[in-house]
Parts: structure tokens; sequence; C-alpha cells
């Protein structure tokens, strides 16, 4: 069912959290609670396009995440190999372009070349843009943007006067990527966790304690719906 919203989000990004507190309070081990959340992305990727979002980014995996133990870090890159492969047809067929964002230098050979065949199977498909973000971190991305601005300043190609927040936006991963309207966290917890840090700067931000393996499709329309009757102004003064 579509959203009533007369204003639904074009892009919404979510922070998918509580799939371990959502297994151990069952008495399962957290890779149980990854799983289950592997599926409700699928359900969510599914409903997207039919709510009136056109892009969907969501955190799979951060720079920090590597401090979690070797078995849940090796389950997770076994899960995201796993998701590729098996949904690759279907993504395809349902016209969805995915890609991913973050430093992909600390993936493992395999994973990476199925990162980059399913994005070029998909890169022609325009119903709904899924990004996915894998050791991704919003300080580590401006820094490795900040990098590349400061190389092309030493070599002669950019003039420092000339830098500008286009400069810097196009050198991040999501540079064909729009900035979020929404950005949503499951779980009860009410922090960004290094999360677009600079793509969200004016986006609308919504908790919700619902862990994300509970987090539904009816769930999703709700929030949209509520986004539709916020006055967002960007830094402006609502006219009189």
């Amino acid at each position: 069912m579509p959203s009533d919203s007369k204003t639904p989000p074009q892009h919404v990004a979510i922070i998918m959290d509580g799939n371990g507190r959502w297994a151990t309070s069952r008495g399962w081990p957290r890779l149980v609670g990854h799983r289950k959340g592997a599926e409700r992305v699928k359900e969510i990727v599914r409903c997207a396009p039919d709510l009136g979002v056109k892009w969907l980014t969501i955190y799979a995996f951060s720079t920090e995440n590597w401090k979690r133990s070797t078995e849940e870090v090796l389950g997770l890159m076994g899960l995201f190999s796993r998701y590729i492969e098996r949904e690759a047809d279907r993504l395809s067929a349902e016209g969805v372009r995915m890609r991913f964002i973050g430093d992909r230098s600390r993936l493992d050979d395999r994973l990476q070349a199925l990162m980059a065949g399913i994005e070029a199977r998909t890169a022609n498909n325009t119903r709904l843009n899924l990004t996915v973000a894998i050791n991704y971190g919003g300080r580590d991305e401006i820094i490795r943007a900040g990098r590349n601005i400061a190389r092309a300043v030493a070599e002669g190609r950019l003039d420092p006067a000339q830098v500008s927040e286009a400069t810097v936006s196009a050198a991040l991963d999501t540079a064909d990527i729009p900035d979020p309207d929404l950005v949503i966290r499951t779980s009860g917890e009410t922090r960004v966790s290094n999360f677009l840090l600079w793509q969200a700067a004016y986006a609308e931000y919504e908790f919700t304690p619902t862990l994300w393996p509970d987090f539904s499709p009816a769930e999703l329309e709700r929030i949209l719906s509520r986004f539709g009757g916020r006055d967002r102004r960007f830094g402006g003064v609502a006219p009189a």
C-alpha cells in the first residue's frame, strides 16, 4: 500500500540495529539475528518503491564493527556474500540497482568480486537505488575524500580557493547519490554511529525502539507518513 504522505522522502537511510539483541533475548547465537535481519532487508527493499522511496541506503557493517568477535565478523562476511549470490536474480528482475559504499580494501577478494559483479549487473536498473554501506564510517569517508582533494591540490589539478561543499561531496563515496531526506535507526538507540555524517546534515531522523528483525513494512509506512508532516526549512525561516 502506498504511503499517505503527500511528500514521501525520496532517499531513506537506515541504521539497522538490534540483530544481536534480538537473537540473544531468545537464547540464540547473534548470527541467527543477523540472518533474520537479512530476511528483513529483503522485505523492506521489496516494499520501498511502492511507498515512494527511490533511494534506500542501509548500514550493514561499520569500520568499528571489526572490533566484534572473529566468529561474528566472519559470519557477517559470509552472510553478505550469500545475500549477493542469492538475491542477484531477484534484484535484477525487480529493477533494483545495487551499489556499495565504504572502504573495500579490507574485504576479501571474493566478496569484492561479488560486489563489483552485482553492481555491474544492476547498473541500468531504475525502480529502486539500493546502497549498502560495508566497512563504512563517515569519518573514514571524509578522511579519504580529504586525501584525494589534497592530492589534487598538490598536483596542481585543483585551486585550493575553489574547494567548496560541492568539491567535497563529489569526492565522497556517495558522489552520485542524493543526500538522505530521512534517517531511521532501529533498536531504541539514539545516536548516528558515524553514518553519513556529511550527507545527513539536514536529514530528518526517526528513532524507533523496534529491533531490526521486527521492523516491518507497516512500520516503515507509518514513519514515512509522519515525515510528510514535517516542516523542512534547511536553516531558513518558514513563511509568515
